[in-house]
């Protein structure tokens, strides 16, 4: 039975959960995820995670937080003066900004904390610090 390998071309079905069983994201109800192994579209942890498979085995992988989206990082929070802000926005908490950076790279803030002279954003990956499970069906090999 052949089995799926490096720069492979395959369809998965996998949930993706935390520590305490919270659903983060999941492929169920929706088309397969297809990635090609060793592109680096995806996760490295998950992508080798699929190597050896065979269509229709299953697998639970683990991804610590390093494998996943790395350790929180302090130096990714910081402030900015809500006269920053364009003032049509009225910042919140959970609210997601985009912004570019002085390379003309695009990044996704979320604001933690809004005061009365500044906002408290947060630049880490939204999964950051967090282990990862995931359950994976590997449901064709393409190539």
């Amino acid at each position: 039975m052949k089995q799926a390998k490096n720069g492979d071309t395959v369809k998965v079905h996998y949930t993706g959960k935390l520590d305490d069983g919270t659903i983060f994201d999941s492929s169920e109800g929706k088309d397969p995820l297809q990635f090609t192994i060793g592109d680096g579209q995806l996760l490295q942890a998950f992508e080798q995670g699929v190597i050896g498979l065979a269509e229709g085995d299953k697998k639970d992988i683990q991804l610590t937080a390093q494998q996943g989206y790395g350790l929180k990082q302090d130096k990714l929070i910081g402030k900015l003066p809500l006269e920053a802000l364009p003032e049509s926005l009225t910042p919140e908490i959970g609210m997601r900004l985009q912004m570019k950076t002085p390379e003309n790279q695009s990044i996704v803030l979320k604001v933690v904390e809004v005061s009365d002279n500044d906002i408290t954003v947060d630049a880490n990956h939204e999964l950051a610090g967090e282990d990862l499970h995931f359950e994976i069906e590997l449901l064709e090999i393409e190539s």
